[in-house]
Order: structure tokens, then C-alpha cells, then sequence
């Protein structure tokens, strides 16, 4: 198992930040999820660095509960009613997500808002080249990657309930405004390039009023592989979630083309020798998903695309180190996301200056 991987797979003993009264949770559940039976145990997974996340083992089966984290929070972050919200319309729906089974927004059970759902069993894979694999394996799990993606771009987030989950229309707009201005409340030192980007980002937008369901961090590592299948079988972390821009999404989710390895998640697949590992070049990935979700004219405009989610990113990872400054980062390698953001910043001012 390569060193990402081990890092951010699998469980440990729960943090003390982040300790909560398993037998208070335990009577909570066993009055509110139906078949649920106890002893219950809990151990917090090793990946996520926003709101902790626990393996519930109960005689009556696996569970995962997210909370929000305590302490001193960002307005508008970790949302996990809304999380809860998009998980149990989308599932209704037939889209890959896990089962939900409740959401408690009492404190009082174990410290701050949670929701519960169901463990599903399969692959989370951190690695983008997909170490060990065949050609063709790889290839496979990338197309249906991309596949989930346009699957829930082309979801009609009004007939499944999500008409109100976000406002459609200037989307970058409130973007934009909203990473800036949880960037500066976060801020620990001066990075000149996302001062750069926050006054460049705002005046050239383009002219796409496109609307969707977005998952707002659509990537490997957050998507469970069925264990021997090279399928999607349940997608996570829909924290970021809204109705939103779809290209916005997608150009994110293409960056995984373009990143270095700068210390953060997954290795990059740039520099990557993609026909001879049979993962799909970006110009074909980005054709599949215009086929797919019915772009003729592909993606004009994708520089600007770029440029914003290496400044959004950026910001959501100086969001970490204003948590950790705070003492409220939810992993143990939280500090790492500290060193990332000045590299994200000047990739993303170079993308901004081949937009133009």
C-alpha cells in the first residue's frame, strides 16, 4: 500500500477534540433508526479534514456518522444538514450515494449537529494512476467516473426535491465572493497571487448561466469502487454541495490533469505516461463528458474554469489553516494543506493569464 494510501485509509482511535458519550448515542440511535441494536463502538476514519467522520459498529450492522466539529466554526461551513438534505434526495433518486438514516441537530447527543447513514463496503483509492491495475481496469474506472459525474449534472434537481438547495444564475459571482471572503477571515500570511486572482476572477467570467447539481469536491478519493468491479457505487462528502455551475464541477474535477504533487490528496496525473496506464487523456475526458451531457461546442473558456477552482481550492485549504490555527482541524495531517496554498494560488494566476 503506497504512503497516501496507508495515511488516509482505514480507521483510528477517536481524536480526544472529537471524543463524544457512545452510550448516549447509542440509546439516541436505537430510538430513531429502525433494526438498530447496540453495543455500539465507534472509531473515526483516518481521511477527511472538515467534519469528522466515524465508523459506528453495532450489533446490528456498520454505520458512519459525520458531525460538524467542535468549536469555533466558519459561517456557512460544515453544513451538515445540507449534506444529510442532497444524500437522502439523491438516493431516492437512484443515484450512487450511501442510504441516510437520520439527521440530529440536538446537541446535546454528542456535542454538536451529526447525521448517520449507511457503511458502504468497496474501494476508496487514493491514488490517480491506480497503482496495480491493468490498462484496462483503469480505463474502465475512469469512464464510469466521468459517467457518475454527467449522471448527476443531467439530474433534474427540481423533480428530485432540490429546487431550493441553492439560487441558479451567478453562480461564479457568489463564488467568487464567498472563497474571498472566507480566504481573508482564515488568512495567515500574505499570498500575492490569490490577492492577484481575487481581482481578476470577478471581471471575466463567462457568459454560461448553466445550472445543475454540483457535488463541489468530485474527485477519486471521495467515491466508493464497488471491491471488484470497476464501478462507482457510492459517491461522499457532499458538504460543498449546491445548485451550481456544472462546468464548475467538472473543471475541478479536471484538475486532478493538471496538478503537481504539492502534498495534498492524490499524486496529480500530470507528467503521467496516461495511454500506456489506459487512463484517458484530458482532451478525451472532456469530450466524453460533452457527449455525455450534450456540450457541442466542448468548453470554451476552460482556462477561466481552472484559474477559479485553484483559487477556490486554495482558499477552501486556507480555510484548514485557519482551523488549524484555531485548533479545530478535524485530521491529523491537516498542517499539511497550510504549504499548499501558495502553489495553488500561482498555478492558478498562470491559468488566469492564458484566459487573458
Amino acid at each position: 500500500m503506497s504512503g497516501r494510501q496507508d495515511k488516509n485509509t482505514g480507521t483510528r482511535d477517536v481524536a480526544e477534540a472529537h471524543r463524544f458519550d457512545e452510550k448516549r448515542l447509542e440509546a439516541y440511535l436505537g430510538e430513531h433508526i429502525q433494526g438498530f441494536r447496540g453495543p455500539l463502538t465507534a472509531v473515526q476514519f483516518k481521511g477527511g479534514q472538515s467534519n469528522p467522520t466515524y465508523l459506528l459498529r453495532a450489533a446490528s450492522g456498520q454505520y458512519v456518522l459525520r458531525r460538524k466539529p467542535p468549536g469555533k466554526l466558519l459561517k456557512s461551513a460544515h453544513a451538515v444538514d445540507r449534506e444529510f438534505r442532497v444524500i437522502s434526495a439523491l438516493h431516492a433518486s437512484g443515484f450512487p450515494v450511501p442510504r441516510p438514516y437520520l439527521l440530529c441537530e440536538d446537541d446535546e447527543v454528542v456535542g454538536t449537529s451529526f447525521f448517520v447513514m449507511e457503511f458502504v463496503e468497496g474501494r476508496i483509492l487514493w491514488e490517480l494512476d491506480l497503482p496495480g491495475m491493468d490498462p484496462d481496469e483503469r480505463a474502465a474506472i475512469y469512464d464510469d467516473v466521468n459517467l457518475t459525474l454527467a449522471k448527476l449534472h443531467n439530474t433534474d434537481y427540481e423533480a428530485v426535491g432540490l429546487a431550493d438547495y441553492g439560487v441558479p444564475g451567478n453562480y461564479f459571482e457568489r463564488q467568487i465572493s464567498r472563497w474571498s471572503r472566507q480566504y481573508r477571515a482564515s488568512e495567515t500570511g500574505t499570498v500575492a497571487t490569490m490577492d492577484q486572482l481575487i481581482d481578476w476572477l470577478p471581471d471575466n467570467i463567462p457568459d454560461d448561466e448553466s445550472a445543475s447539481i454540483v457535488h463541489g469536491d468530485y474527485r477519486l478519493d471521495n467515491m466508493v469502487l464497488h471491491p471488484t468491479e470497476p464501478r462507482v457505487i457510492a459517491v461522499l462528502d457532499w458538504e460543498l454541495s449546491t445548485i451550481g455551475h456544472p462546468l464548475a464541477d467538472f473543471t475541478y474535477h479536471l484538475m486532478a490533469w493538471h496538478m503537481p504533487d504539492i502534498g495534498i490528496g492524490s499524486i496529480g496525473l500530470a507528467g503521467k505516461p496516461l495511454a500506456e496506464l489506459g487512463i484517458p487523456g484530458e482532451e478525451d475526458y472532456v469530450a466524453r463528458y460533452c457527449e455525455r451531457t450534450g456540450r457541442q461546442r466542448g468548453i470554451p473558456g476552460i482556462n477561466f474554469y481552472l484559474a477559479f477552482n485553484f483559487f477556490r481550492l486554495a482558499a477552501i485549504l486556507q480555510g484548514i489553516a485557519g482551523r488549524v490555527r484555531d485548533g479545530t482541524a478535524a485530521s491529523a495531517h491537516a498542517s499539511e494543506a497550510v504549504k499548499a496554498v501558495q502553489p495553488l494560488a500561482d498555478l492558478g494566476w498562470q491559468y488566469a493569464a492564458r484566459h487573458g
